[in-house]
């Protein structure tokens, strides 16, 4: 990421951390600035706001909202939560794998060697997420951001299709 490159690790942190600022509000202002969170903030933003490095990479992998490496071009974020689940996330989480040949949270499951056997080439990432506020219009997913509800294996082929090819489009 060109924008990343420009700003050091150090002069990010002091972009975004102000006194009395919580540090999940911090990390959510660096990853709305560059896209995720880069591992080189984390001794940086450990020193700004009193805590230990420890502490600073554990509420980062904590919530599975904040990323350490930038999105894939293509980023579906699918709800997991109960309300979807009842109304067949779960068989739809299948076909988007199916569809993609990506599976989700694949960057969760990274093997000793560090390396991810199981994502797909770049291109897409999937993601689980735990509600988005559409219970009655489930089962509800975001694309690269775009809130999408009432989501059927159909209707994922064709967003899925123009994500696709949005991103042809500006390569």
């Amino acid at each position: 990421m060109d924008r990343l490159n420009a700003i050091a690790p150090e002069d990010l942190v002091q972009r975004h951390a102000r006194p009395g600022m919580s540090l999940v509000a911090v990390l959510h202002a660096i990853q709305d600035d560059v896209g995720f969170v880069p591992p080189a903030t984390i001794a940086p933003l450990a020193r700004t706001m009193s805590l230990s490095r420890a502490e600073v990479h554990g509420v980062i992998t904590y919530y599975h909202h904040f990323r350490q490496s930038p999105a894939a071009p293509v980023t579906v974020q699918l709800c997991r939560a109960e309300a979807c689940r009842s109304m067949g996330t779960e068989a739809l989480a299948k076909h988007i794998e199916a569809r993609t040949g990506c599976r989700f949270d694949a960057h969760k499951h990274q093997n000793h060697d560090g390396h991810d056997h199981h994502a797909c080439a770049g291109a897409v990432g999937l993601e689980s997420v735990y509600c988005l506020g559409q219970c009655a219009l489930s089962p509800a997913m975001m694309i690269n951001g775009e809130l999408h509800a009432k989501v059927t294996p159909q209707k994922f082929d064709a967003l899925f299709a123009a994500a696709m090819k949005r991103v042809e489009e500006t390569v």
